[in-house]
């Protein structure tokens, strides 16, 4: 099984306490393209592209015109420890121990509007990329026409051993989007997370998104490798709930008010 995440908006570039093998990222290739295209737009164009206020937008202009094809130890640091967002809060990565990190590297994929796809351990450079960003390029108005079929594709070459192949969708939907499942040779299972509040159950953003970090951290542990496994998860209070679950649509819910 593969375990797809979303990147953060939030970076924790600080240097890492110990010594943390790292890789290549896979599509540097198409990331300087995208760099290409981003360090010819003014502060003003990458502001009103991204809807960033001036200071965030003189920011990532900065890191684009910085942004180099050769990654080093003083220009980028791993994926999975330099993400800083709610995802990974749950996650925790900087206390999860080499092997694990290594069964992470092996399992859980990264979907990046500016690397495409990252795997945990992959080394990047700070940016501000949203999936969905209009960023218009020579494949046409957006990134999703600019990635296309590649991310699929991959995918497909990580699965290819598998028998029964399986992708757990712990990303958003703005970059779920960028999986082009026509193309994609796996079985998807969404994982749902819901909290009791004013009388029922539903996904509160900020708790569902810590959630899938925990899935994430709890596969790892676990080195889960069946849908089956997914449904022992119980973090945090979460609980698997059968009765309003699919087959590939796994719901679990917390009752906060416990």
């Amino acid at each position: 099984m593969l375990f797809l995440l979303s990147p953060a908006k939030s970076l924790d570039f600080e240097p890492v306490a110990v010594d943390v093998p790292h890789t290549e990222p896979l599509f540097v290739k198409h990331s300087a393209k995208l760099i290409k295209v981003l360090k010819a737009k003014a502060p003003q164009e990458i502001a009103s592209l991204m809807d960033l206020s001036d200071k965030l937008a003189a920011l990532n202009v900065a890191r684009y015109q910085a942004w180099s094809s050769k990654f080093t130890a003083r220009n980028a640091k791993q994926a999975v420890l330099a993400f800083d967002g709610d995802v990974y809060a749950g996650l925790m990565a900087n206390t999860l121990k080499l092997r694990q990190l290594e069964w992470a590297q092996d399992h859980v994929c990264i979907l990046s509007g500016l690397y495409g796809v990252l795997r945990p351990l992959d080394w990047m450079q700070p940016y501000r990329l949203e999936m969905g960003t209009a960023l218009a390029t020579a494949s046409g108005t957006n990134l999703y026409q600019f990635w296309g079929s590649q991310l699929s594709a991959y995918l497909n070459t990580r699965l290819v051993a598998d028998l029964s192949p399986v992708v757990v969708n712990l990303a958003s939907q703005e970059y779920f989007k960028a999986v082009d499942q026509k193309v994609l040779k796996a079985r998807v299972i969404e994982c749902v997370f819901e909290d009791w509040k004013s009388g029922q159950y539903k996904i509160i953003s900020f708790f569902a998104k810590r959630a899938r970090g925990l899935m994430a951290r709890y596969a790892i542990e676990h080195k889960v490798g069946t849908p089956d496994g997914l449904k022992k998860f119980n973090t945090d209070g979460y609980q698997f709930a059968p009765e309003v679950s699919g087959p590939d649509r796994l719901v679990f819910r917390r009752n906060t008010a416990a």
